[in-house]
């Protein structure tokens, strides 16, 4: 795509901005300050991109509230990546009904990855007609005079056009902590995985400007943001793009220089792009993490090919040692799908045997969900739930059984973690995670919360770890 066409002129940003200024004035006509409701589903990216649009809604002059009755805005993020979110989705819909029968000038907006798909954008037009506003990912930027338009004219906005996707920098960003970050180095994919409706959703594959990006990481460091994560649908396909050339690991290497006491993560990596160049980088880059999230899908060759992965279980393995070999302290976690169409239990199993090979640290864990619209949904599937659920199942069992192993030798250890916040328990009041980005409870005083500290594992179970501060 042409980078003119990608890069949003500040003209555009501007018109963005003059509607916040409106919608600041008129929001507060109803209400001071306006209250504004934010419900997100789905991803990390649909978490960053949440916060992006509350941090228009603050400069609207909005305050923020854990309930939508009392909204004078109900925002609500969704995720098309399994059935399960959307019939939350349509859920709360339904319960938002009551909500604008007592306010009947709530704007009740919804946005993300469900709201760009037709299906779903006509189901929302026709039967649940007290949603004012619809727009898609693409039109994100476009949030101020979507919503201008709406509170001015009173009527129902959809934004949900098929288009190429863009960047828009310079927009406002409310970060709910000051301790981790996200940050969108990329947006879109150009992946096509047969299961998955993102690419249809998110359009094609776009990467940020690296200035950009440094920019804000080095911003990010300066505030003192301990733990920075970079974001996108596949990072590893980061510069394709760029008029100069730039991949994912030259960029980590630029972000490397940037000082300060920080640690940088990202996701989400496609193995067909992962290899030697990415992890001598990370191994030799002290802010970066020893973390790799590398989804496999399934451990069978015919599957992989099935789900179009562009690899095979035998390179993906080869790739896993590579990265251990650059990385002995690499912590490895993965995304499996189990009983996509077709499967055959034997097929299934080869799965269950990757994962024995491999020994993750954690996995991400899900039976297949059809989403319309993707090829696998048009595929025979003659396998029941019932077989899927046994086989998901002895997936599950192994895989806690290898995580409660890995963490049984941390016991004893002193590691570096980072303090982000607190549980409620009052055993092990504080949370924190490991440079591996291992979830620890944790024993010592509140002052530490933002803070990296040393920490003796104690004890383990097969999610998480027990320590105590010793400094």
């Amino acid at each position: 795509m042409d980078r003119n066409a990608i890069l949003l002129p500040q003209s555009a940003i501007g018109r963005q901005r003059e509607a916040i200024e409106k919608l600041r004035g008129l929001l507060a006509q109803e209400h001071t300050p306006p209250l504004a409701y934010v419900q997100t589903y789905g991803c990390q990216q649909n978490v960053a991109d949440s916060q992006r649009l509350m941090g228009m809604l603050r400069e609207m002059g909005c305050a923020f509230i854990d309930e939508p009755s009392r909204a004078d805005i109900v925002l609500i993020n969704t995720c098309a990546i399994r059935e399960n979110a959307e019939k939350r989705v349509y859920g709360a819909l339904g319960q938002l009904t009551h909500t604008k029968a007592n306010n009947p000038r709530q704007l009740i907006c919804l946005c993300g990855c469900m709201a760009q798909q037709e299906s779903a954008a006509e189901k929302v037009k026709k039967s649940y007609r007290h949603v004012d506003i619809v727009f898609g990912p693409q039109a994100l930027w476009r949030f101020p005079e979507l919503l201008l338009e709406a509170a001015e004219e009173r009527h129902r906005v959809f934004s949900i056009a098929d288009e190429h996707g863009t960047i828009a920098e310079g927009l406002p960003v409310l970060r709910e902590s000051g301790i981790k970050a996200w940050v969108s180095i990329m947006y879109g994919c150009n992946n096509f995985c047969s299961y998955c409706i993102v690419p249809y959703v998110r359009g094609r594959e776009r990467s940020r400007e690296p200035e950009a990006i440094l920019q804000e990481v080095r911003e990010l460091a300066e505030a003192g943001v301990k733990e920075i994560t970079l974001l996108g649908q596949n990072v590893n396909s980061y510069g394709k793009d760029l008029t100069r050339p730039m991949d994912f690991s030259d960029l980590l290497a630029e972000i490397d220089k940037i000082p300060g006491d920080y640690l940088v993560r990202f996701m989400t990596s496609h193995p067909k792009d992962a290899g030697e160049k990415l992890f001598s980088t990370m191994a030799r880059c002290g802010h970066v993490a020893h973390q790799l999230h590398l989804p496999v899908q399934s451990g069978c060759s015919r599957v992989l090919k099935a789900m179009n992965r562009g690899y095979t279980r035998e390179s993906y393995l080869e790739k896993v040692r590579w990265a251990r070999q650059a990385m002995p302290d690499l912590v490895l976690t993965s995304d499996i799908i189990i009983g996509f169409p077709g499967e055959t239990e034997a097929e299934a199993m080869e799965t269950v045997s990757l994962i024995e090979e491999v020994r993750y640290d954690a996995l991400f864990t899900f039976i297949y969900s059809p989403r319309p619209g993707t090829p696998a949904a048009k595929l025979p599937d003659p396998a029941s739930r019932q077989e899927k659920q046994v086989w998901f199942d002895r997936l599950l069992a192994s895989q806690n059984r290898i995580s409660a192993e890995i963490h049984q030798t941390y016991v004893g250890r002193r590691l570096r973690v980072l303090v982000d916040g607190e549980t409620g328990d009052a055993e092990w009041p504080l949370s924190a995670r490991t440079a591996g980005g291992r979830l620890v409870h944790l024993r010592g005083p509140k002052e530490l919360i933002g803070q990296y500290a040393e920490a003796e594992i104690a004890g383990r179970n097969t999610w998480a770890l027990f320590g105590s501060c010793v400094r």
